[in-house]
């Protein structure tokens, strides 16, 4: 028996909670799954599971075994990068989950000189705004926006994003321009935005020096995707506070224009996370890094005047 890998199959099984997934994550087949575990237990003389036919429970015996084995393997892997960093690059499969935007504006297009940079990263990215069971579905790590609430995780912030509010001249035609935030409760629309975990749709924040306002705005849709949200709105459905990158074409095409431009709100903080199970590997540590430094440019592009394309719209329509 190899009892390392017999190890790595133990711990994956108790992380997935039965064996048909631990043998999915690891791409082994199921029998040979079942066969390292029971090699194990009869090596070891003792029963880490108890099986059932939908999940494993771990016995005393398995769980206190799992802490050690999970730490054996953690410092087996640092032992090994440690030696390897300075001989070879980081190599593998790279699972990443993201919001679309991020996806489809940030990361994607410069994926080329990831690649170029790590040639032997073979990278996966899940797309979407959805609760992510990290050990279950063999997740790495995953970029998302807002301060993490999930103790069980580790976060490190890797940028932050200035969010402003924008409106589509559509809008403005059918229902005039909103003066002052609290006219969003009671005189003009928003296109709300719902929240992953809690399902409910998220306030609106603005600041004007010691003033602070968070808005309940009504709306008559709701949407839980980043660029469904910017769509939406772009439709004439309503404000939006977005960071610029996602807007920037609807802003380029006159399809949106700011709004309560003396109003702002606190920077979006932008956290990768990952699973405190989960060790922070080289190929891990590089893409967060590169992730890092591709975050800090996304500042408001100075080429493009929208306070002089919003002057000029407003004495178009006047």
């Amino acid at each position: 028996m190899d009892q390392l890998s017999a190890m790595r199959v133990f711990v994956r099984v108790v992380e997935t909670g039965n064996f048909t997934r631990a043998a999915v994550t690891l791409n082994l087949p199921k029998t040979t799954v079942t066969n390292l575990v029971q090699a194990l237990e009869a090596h070891l003389r003792t029963k880490l599971l108890n099986r059932t036919t939908r999940r494993v429970a771990v016995t005393t015996d398995g769980a206190l075994y799992y802490e050690r084995a999970l730490q054996i393997l953690t410092e087996l892997e640092e032992l090994d990068g440690s030696l390897s960093n300075s001989q070879a690059q980081p190599s593998g499969r790279l699972r990443v989950e993201m919001a679309g935007a991020f996806a489809d504006h940030v990361v994607i297009p410069a994926l080329c000189d990831f690649a170029q940079r790590y040639p032997q990263i073979q990278l996966d990215i899940g797309v979407g705004d959805r609760l992510v069971d990290y050990i279950a579905e063999n997740v790495d790590c995953a970029l998302r926006a807002g301060t993490p609430t999930d103790q069980s995780l580790i976060a490190r912030k890797v940028g932050e994003l200035d969010m402003r509010t924008y409106l589509s001249p559509i809008y403005i035609r059918n229902f005039g321009e909103p003066q002052h935030p609290s006219e969003l409760e009671t005189e003009h629309f928003s296109v709300g935005y719902l929240h992953a975990q809690s399902g409910r749709v998220l306030p609106l924040e603005f600041r004007r020096g010691n003033e602070a306002i968070d808005v309940t705005a009504r709306y008559v849709v709701s949407v839980n995707d980043s660029r469904s949200y910017v769509n939406a709105a772009v439709s004439g459905m309503g404000v939006v506070q977005s960071p610029y990158f996602m807007v920037r074409e609807a802003l380029e095409k006159g399809e949106l224009v700011p709004v309560l431009s003396d109003w702002h709100r606190e920077p979006l903080p932008l956290y990768v996370v990952y699973p405190q199970t989960r060790h922070l590997s080289n190929k891990v540590r590089v893409f967060v890094d590169w992730l890092a430094k591709l975050l800090q440019k996304l500042s408001r592009d100075p080429a493009l005047d929208i306070r002089k394309k919003m002057a000029a719209y407003r004495q178009e329509v006047a």
